[in-house]
């Protein structure tokens, strides 16, 4: 249990190679103000140095002070330039999906910065509702937003494990950036596309209401997946404010663009 930027957190983490998979291409990064999973991609062992590359590369956020949109997108950037240089097979590069919160504040007001890049997923949990706050970056949620196809049926569409944008990517990352004002005992939930595979989130939100350690909540949906078939790589990532030192409110940084900052009613749950 850690406190920072005025909020006092609990958080766990785990992981999981899955059944039917020999190597674990996730990772993830916890520390007092950083909480994020990355599920690399590539071949052979391309995927796990993709994304140890990227939870390096994006661990440098914790030494600074309160950080904004711009400088996550900065680190971010860099991460992308190493992991496209990461040595792979002739025709398939390194990449990895990118997801988590930050902590930070503006004008003293604590707010969760969301980040996302690929399908890895962030949720947020408050007063036992839990909504989607990532949006996936994936062939079958385009196909999902143009009504093709329902989200019962993307779980199990031979093209969802396609994505649409991820680090080392061949074009620049065009990663999803947005505040949320943080919440006394709101609980975040990051996790790989391991989880949601196997598990509705209707099931996931039944096991974060039930188990109010973060630890054990982590634990137990790692250990739910493997049950459901575990066909692939599970990390998860479970952090709750446990107490503020303040209300949220106020304003959000003058130097980000509205579009690119999002009050709680509109981001939790919104699209694009």
């Amino acid at each position: 249990m850690s406190g920072a930027e005025g909020v006092v957190l609990a958080w766990g983490a785990a992981t999981h190679r899955g059944a039917r998979r020999t190597l674990n291409e996730d990772r993830y990064l916890v520390t007092p103000s950083l909480f994020l999973v990355a599920d690399g991609m590539g071949g052979h062992d391309a995927g796990e140095v993709a994304s140890t590359t990227a939870v390096d590369v994006l661990g440098g956020l914790g030494a600074r002070g309160p950080v904004g949109r711009d400088d996550v997108a900065q680190v971010l950037a860099a991460a992308h330039e190493r992991v496209r240089a990461i040595a792979t097979q002739p025709g398939r590069g390194a990449g990895t999906t990118v997801s988590g919160v930050v902590l930070t504040e503006v004008d003293g007001v604590p707010q969760w910065l969301v980040v996302n890049l690929g399908d890895s997923r962030t949720y947020l949990m408050t007063r036992g509702r839990l909504e989607q706050v990532s949006v996936d970056h994936s062939e079958v949620q385009e196909m999902v937003d143009a009504g093709m196809i329902t989200r019962a049926e993307a779980m199990t569409h031979p093209r969802r494990h396609v994505v649409t944008r991820a680090l080392g990517s061949l074009d620049a990352p065009q990663p999803d950036l947005w505040f949320v004002p943080v919440e006394s005992h709101d609980r975040v939930l990051v996790c790989s596309d391991g989880l949601t595979s196997e598990l509705t989130d209707e099931r996931v939100a039944h096991v974060l209401r039930e188990t109010p350690d973060a630890q054990a909540a982590a634990d137990r949906l790692v250990a739910e997946a493997l049950a459901a078939g575990g066909r692939d790589n599970i990390t998860v990532v479970v952090v709750d404010a446990v107490a503020l030192s303040q209300a949220p409110g106020g304003g959000l940084p003058g130097d980000d663009a509205d579009e690119d900052t999002r009050p709680r009613a509109a981001a939790v749950g919104a699209g694009r």
